[in-house]
């Protein structure tokens, strides 16, 4: 076992189990960059294996040399300590392994039972699907994981914690032995909390391996029996999870101690930036009404369903109003259109990244670039090196770690993705940015790297509306905190009633 200098830890009991799966000295080197530097790993049946690290530690690398999408280049894999090669993603499933990703992978146009049993569907006597059978499978499936949902629907017609729960019913219908969960959480209710941590116990019964990569530290104590700890590509340190302290462990994954995650602010609120007046919609939220002003953070809270996204897509125009006005400085503005919302100050940084907030298939200087190219083009060409230059200032500002600025998005892990995206629209130079869900799916140090730049930007006079569902976050970050519950605003809260039992009394409605 390898451990961190001046932290104590204690091994696994190996004298008796067997990995199910392992890695064994494992390298992987991409162009510029190396992403693993001879890490081992194991996993046991019955038994929780928690992966921890920094964004752009490895863990994503792991998970794709686990599933068969990577191939090493050194080291080996084992199951049930015998040399296992993975050269395609079947031959991971063959093995029983199935991946449960932070991102889902889904197709919206297909039905959820088509999407649970895709590539495997259940065949009747002439070798066609056979419909009822994977209908009958999926809701099995779907009520084994507490999800009340109908296979018949189309995908596109759930939610993303819907939509995520779909994703695990299709990673279980495999028969698996090796479970592997990236950021499982990361979208989910409370309740469906509740649920996911209910069935890891239910797996862990059956004897599976579970690999559980998360950044809650309170959900990794909960349910982890193991730790892996990995930065930089390497192995720092693993053992009991009973054995090792919170604190310990941020050291290994950092590299330094984080002892205060939320910076301290002196708030130097100035004039109203930002009015907002009646805005509605008809299914989405009604009556939203509230004043935003300079250098101020102004949290939004609320339960899965509160309509604070919507909210939010609604006033940068990615939806219609039915009623509602707004000001910026004073004067009335109209905001029909994404464009209409930048030319007036007002910037969205969504929290579906992926799909909303950067192009993965470019590279980060053109991402950060897009919205800004007006002011970088002379009689219409593109001037790079001003875009080179551009990109490089933000990146800079906000410690994006990539090989260069030509790395493609995609091939970022999700705390860096997250800075592309902030940086793209901080380069428009806004009056008001919102933040959905900023530190979603972002290790410990680059949620304070975050959290301290979000406390920069109202220091210099930004406005900043922060959506949040994390409590600590809410009440570390935010001047003031509206609540939202059923698409309205049920309180708004500041100083001394930021407490995290007066916000959940509002959101839940108690």
């Amino acid at each position: 076992m390898l451990q961190h200098p001046g932290i104590t830890t204690t091994d696994v009991d190996t004298t008796k189990a067997v990995a199910v799966l392992a890695l064994d000295k494992v390298t992987k080197t991409f162009p510029g960059v190396k992403a693993l530097s001879e890490v081992s790993l194991s996993l046991y049946p019955g038994k929780v294996t928690a992966l921890i690290g920094e964004n752009g530690a490895g863990k994503s690398t792991v998970v794709k040399i686990l599933t068969g999408i990577y191939q090493p280049d050194g080291g080996q894999i084992l199951v049930d300590d015998k040399p296992t090669p993975f050269p395609v993603p079947q031959a991971a499933a063959t093995h029983g392994v199935t991946a449960i990703h932070q991102e889902t992978v889904l197709f919206d146009e297909l039905s959820v039972a088509e999407n649970i049993f895709l590539g495997h569907a259940p065949r009747n006597k002439f070798g066609l699907i056979d419909l009822a059978a994977m209908t009958e499978k999926a809701r099995a499936l779907l009520s084994g994981i507490g999800a009340d949902i109908d296979p018949a629907t189309k995908l596109k017609d759930l939610g993303i914690a819907s939509k995520h729960l779909v994703a695990i019913g299709r990673a279980l219908s495999i028969d698996a032995r090796v479970v592997i969960m990236d950021e499982p959480t990361a979208a989910l209710s409370h309740k469906e909390i509740e649920e996911l941590h209910e069935l890891v116990e239910s797996l862990k019964a059956q004897g599976k391996a579970i690999l559980f990569i998360s950044h809650k530290f309170d959900e990794i104590f909960r349910i982890a029996d193991n730790f892996t700890v990995f930065r930089d590509g390497q192995l720092i340190g693993d053992g009991a999870i009973a054995e090792v302290t919170e604190a310990a462990l941020v050291k290994m994954m950092v590299g330094r101690d984080v002892s205060q995650i939320f910076p301290q602010r002196t708030p130097n609120v100035a004039d109203t930036v930002l009015s907002v007046a009646g805005y509605s919609h008809p299914t989405e939220f009604e009556d939203i009404s509230f004043e935003l002003r300079k250098g101020e953070i102004l949290g939004f809270y609320g339960l899965v369903g509160a309509g604070r996204s919507e909210f939010m897509q609604a006033l940068f125009g990615i939806t219609r109003t039915s009623a509602g006005a707004a000001e910026i400085d004073g004067a009335p503005v109209q905001i029909k259109s994404p464009a209409d919302a930048v030319d007036n100050g007002i910037v969205y940084v969504p929290e579906d990244r992926g799909k909303q907030g950067a192009i993965l298939d470019l590279p980060i200087f053109q991402n950060v670039s897009l919205p800004s190219l007006g002011r970088i083009s002379s009689k219409g060409f593109l001037k790079l090196a001003e875009e080179f230059a551009l990109a490089r200032s933000y990146a800079e500002r906000l410690d994006l770690r990539a090989a260069s600025l030509d790395t493609h998005v995609g091939n970022l892990s999700g705390g860096n993705q997250q800075k592309v995206v902030i940086a793209k629209w901080l380069a428009t130079q806004p009056k008001v940015i919102i933040l959905d869900e900023p530190t979603k799916g972002v290790d410990i140090g680059s949620k304070a790297a975050v959290h301290e730049f979000m406390a920069e930007l109202a220091a210099e006079g930004l406005a900043v509306i922060m959506v949040s569902s994390e409590i600590p976050e809410v009440l570390g970050m935010s001047d003031r905190v509206i609540v939202m519950r059923e698409g309205r605003i049920v309180a708004e809260l500041a100083d001394d009633d930021l407490k995290p039992e007066t916000l959940v009394r509002h959101a839940a409605g108690i």
